[in-house]
Parts: C-alpha cells; structure tokens; sequence
C-alpha cells in the first residue's frame, strides 16, 4: 500500500532565569513529602490520558500533513508563482477607447484686401479605439482605429466634415538599449528563478522538519527508557533499605547504614522525578511537530512502537561531501539567488547602451467626400489612401553615471554572493565531517556503555552477595547500585545519540528522502498547468 500525504506546492524566547528559594523545609524533607502526592496526580492525569502507539513513519505523514512551519513554507512557492504571473501580465495586450470632443472659435476680422471675413466656429467628436502592448522581443506595438466629425458654422452655413484614420499600426523595436533584456524581461526571469528557489527552500524545510521529528522521536524513546531504568534504580534502593531494617533489627548492621540507604531512596525518587518531568517535555515537543491544534494532543500520551537500536552504517567521508554538494536543496537554492544576480548584470549591463529604437507606422486615412460615414468606410475597406512611415530615434544621457553605477554594483554584489556560497559549500564540508565523525564515535559509544553495564551488574551482584555475609559495606553497594544506573541511563543515550547522528547527518547530506524512501513525485496540475507535488513514501 503507497502512504501518501499531500503537499500542494505549484511548479512545482528571553530565556528567563527562574531563582527557586526554599525556606525552612530540609530538601529531602520536601522532596519526600511531595513524592506521594505528585505520583497521586501522575496516576490521575494517566487516566484521562489517551495512549496513541506512533511509529516514525506515522510520524513523519502527520507533520507531513500538520506542522505549522511546513504548512507557513508551503504558501510560499504558489506565493510566488503569483508573482511570476504579475510579471507575465506585462505582455497582456491593453484596450482602450477614447472619445473627445473639441470646439473652435475663430472672431470675424477685416482683411484690406478681401474684406470683411466673417467668423466661423467648429466642433469635433472625435472616437479612437484600439490595442496597445508589448511582445517578449522588446517590441512595442499599436493597432488603433479613430473617426472625427466635424460640424462646422460658417456665416450661418453649417455642414460637416468626416475623417479618420484606420488600421493604423505603430511599432518600435529597440536595437540596442533594451534588445536583449528589458525590465519586464527581467522580472520574468527573475520570478521564474524565485519560483524554483521556493520549491527548494519548500523542499528544504521538509527536510528540517523530518529530521527534527526524528531527532523528538528518539529523545521520547529515550525519555521513557530512563524512566524505567529511574524506577529499577528506586527498586534496588528500596529493596536494600529494608534488606538493612532487618539487619539494624537483629543487630548485624549500625543503624548509619539504614540512614545511608533511606538516603539513597530519597535520592533516586528525586531522580525518578526528573525522569517523569523530562518525559513530558519529549512528549509536548514531538506533540508541537505533528499538530497545528495542541489542544487536541493536550491528553494524548504519545507511544513509541520502535526501540533504540544500533545498526551500523558504513560511512564514507567523500561520499558524504559528494552528497551534499549536490542533493541539498538549501544550496540548490543559492545557486539559483547567483543565477539571478548574474541575469540582475546582464540587464544591468544592457542599460549602458544608447537607445537606439527602429520606429514604424503603417496605415489608411480618409476624408470623407459627401459628408457622410459610409464615404467614409468605403475609403478604408478601398484602401484608397494608404499612409506609412519608418524611422529610427536615438536617444542616450550624456554621463551614464547611473548606468555605470548600476552595473558596478551588480558585479560587486555578484561577487559577494559568490563568496556566501562558497562559504556555505565550506560550512557544508565541515558538518557533514564533523557529523561523519560523531556517528562513528557514538557507535563505539554503543558498545563501550553495553560493557559498561554489564560490569557495573556484575559488580553489584558480587558486591550484594558479599554484603549477605558481612564482607561488604552497605556504602559499596549504595555506590555501585549509583553506578549501575547511572550506566544504564548510559546505555540507552548511547543508542539515542547514535541514531540522531544519523539523522543530522543524512540532513547535511541533503538525503533525508533517500534515507526513508520518500519521493516527491508530479501528480496532477492546477489549472494554469503548473505541477502539483506530494511526497510519497516508498513501499
């Protein structure tokens, strides 16, 4: 069965010290006074609790599906593919009509020669329709279409004028100033790379993620293991305390020796306290990974159905560093901000060249004979009067400083992206070593604290069966008991640690999907045709 959880994705605090003061009461007094009443809510709040067995994989599809950063993370990419279509509408063509009406007084005046000239008035309607726009090659362009009627008032004679102009286009093509790059161009290029660079960084925070909901997952596993090994540890007090009453009652052990040992008891109740309160900080940070409403986790205990265990893992020091040059999708992301900043001085670049446009018309006018708008239009559909033009204009600012400039910065501001970069790649380098290192390290760790628990069992043994016949010190047994927990507690970090290694260390590799068998796979498109992704979880 394919597990699959959707990802819609287009084109894809101050830390406040807090002082803690206890008056009056001797700690271990108060510690044991709270002992019966804090396990007296423990029992209560299990009650209410609801236990929900969680594998890794469970996991991983429920912060696929939940987690507020990756759901924040998500909206970026169709963010920005809006932007992308905002810069695409630059070639969207533009209609437009326009009517003006026009009116023109002219007094009567005496020439010497003709007369008296009587005045006369005028008034135009003019309409104008038409489509404007841009093409991808730079080129401006405008089909317009326009009629003007003219009454005119002559010494009481009125009549009218017809005239017009139709199919008129208008071009102008830039040869050099903007011919291989223009600003809508460049915007366009540059939203095409944001769009990718989103899917990226989205890529790149799913990876954070998983990883951080592995890294909660073993500290739970972890968590609940201590606890159990907090409770064998109050066991074995608790057994030699009344192992020691008995001894104190029948006068083959110094009433110290009890004292040492309720000591001992009070000492790893505290612990076991510890224990419990650390579990509850696990259990709430893996809750806040997989939901996007905590209160419905708020009584929902959360149980591991996967142990710690060490499988060794071959590492391989260029391997490693192979994979993430190439697999992580944070530095895929900066190769793309650089591609921009290099188109950023292409445009840049461009913009030093004078403006020199090619500019041309073409076209019919008419004037209409009879007066009327059907002489009119029979010129244009004739095509009696044809009216064309062509031309060039240069036009280039004296200094160009701002040019220059412009493009001075461009390459500095390209050069220091370089240098980021390969700051990152050495950055990467670095931790993916020192994440090869600790793994290898944490494994014999594995190994060296299993040794380490079984001596300090051993030990115990040996040391609880001399105490039985009085060659042994009830002190001895009280240290060794401290030993065998504490190498217990040793043990099961060891594995933790080992396996989170190899959870940072398949991110800095930029391998989390390879390493649990995800794919991002293309599954449907949305309605402009852009791919929709969702990570798909291998059988």
């Amino acid at each position: 069965m394919m597990h699959t959880t959707p990802l819609k994705y287009p084109v894809n605090k101050t830390g406040m010290k807090k002082l803690f003061i206890m008056k009056t009461i001797p700690f271990w007094t108060a510690t044991l006074l709270a002992i019966p009443f804090t396990f007296a809510q423990q029992a209560s709040l299990s009650a209410q609790q609801e236990s929900r067995s969680l594998s890794l994989e469970d996991c991983f599809e429920i912060a696929l599906q939940d987690n507020l950063t990756v759901q924040i993370e998500r909206v970026n990419p169709e963010l920005s593919l809006y932007d992308l279509k905002v810069s695409e509408g630059a070639y969207d063509p533009n209609f437009f009509f326009s009517y003006r009406q026009f009116h023109r007084q002219e007094p009567g005046r005496f020439d010497p020669t003709i007369g008296t000239i009587p005045g006369s008035s005028s008034d135009t309607d003019n309409y104008s329709t038409g489509i404007s726009g841009l093409l991808p090659t730079g080129t401006q362009y405008s089909f317009q279409t326009s009629v003007s009627e003219t009454e005119v008032n002559n010494s009481g004679f009125t009549f009218n004028q017809f005239s017009g102009n139709a199919a008129f286009s208008q071009l102008r093509q830039p040869l050099l100033k903007n011919f291989w790059i223009d600003g809508s161009r460049l915007n366009i290029k540059l939203a095409k790379n944001q769009l990718t660079q989103s899917d990226f960084l989205l890529q790149w925070q799913i990876m954070n993620t998983l990883t951080q909901v592995e890294l909660a997952y073993y500290d739970l596993i972890f968590a609940q293991e201590n606890v159990k090994v907090q409770e064998k540890a109050v066991q074995l007090a608790e057994r030699l305390l009344s192992e020691n009453k008995k001894r104190v009652e029948i006068g083959t052990m110094a009433p110290l020796d009890e004292k040492q040992a309720e000591s001992q008891v009070a000492a790893r109740r505290a612990d076991l306290l510890g224990a419990n309160r650390t579990l509850v900080v696990r259990q709430n940070d893996l809750k806040n990974l997989l939901s996007d409403e905590y209160t419905a986790w708020m009584n929902v205990t959360i149980q591991p159905t996967e142990g710690l265990r060490a499988v060794p893992v071959v590492t391989d020091l260029q391997d490693s560093w192979h994979k993430g040059m190439n697999n992580r999708p944070d530095l895929a992301e900066r190769r793309k901000g650089l591609e921009n900043q290099g188109i950023l001085v292409k445009f840049r670049r461009n913009q030093l060249f004078p403006q020199l446009d090619l500019i041309g018309s073409i076209g019919y006018s008419a004037q209409a004979r009879d007066g009327s708008y059907g002489d009119l239009f029979d010129q244009f559909t004739g095509r009696d009067n044809p009216v064309w033009s062509v031309g060039a204009e240069l036009s280039m600012p004296l200094t160009r400083r701002q040019e220059r400039y412009s493009l001075k910065t461009a390459k500095a501001q390209a050069e220091q992206l370089k240098l980021n970069f390969k700051r990152m790649e050495q950055q990467i380098m670095v931790d993916i070593e020192n994440a090869v290192s600790l793994t290898k390290i944490n494994i014999q760790r594995v190994e060296a604290t299993r040794q380490e628990r079984e001596f300090a069992e051993a030990a115990l043994d040996a040391e609880q069966k001399k105490l039985e016949v009085g060659k042994s010190t009830s002190f001895i047994v009280l240290q060794l008991q401290r030993d065998l927990t504490a190498a217990r507690s040793n043990e099961i970090n060891a594995l933790a640690e080992y396996n989170k290694a190899l959870a940072q260390l398949s991110l800095n590799e930029g391998s989390v999907f390879d390493r649990h068998a995800i794919t991002v796979e293309e599954v449907d498109t949305d309605v402009d045709g852009n791919p929709l992704l969702e990570p798909v979880f291998n059988e």
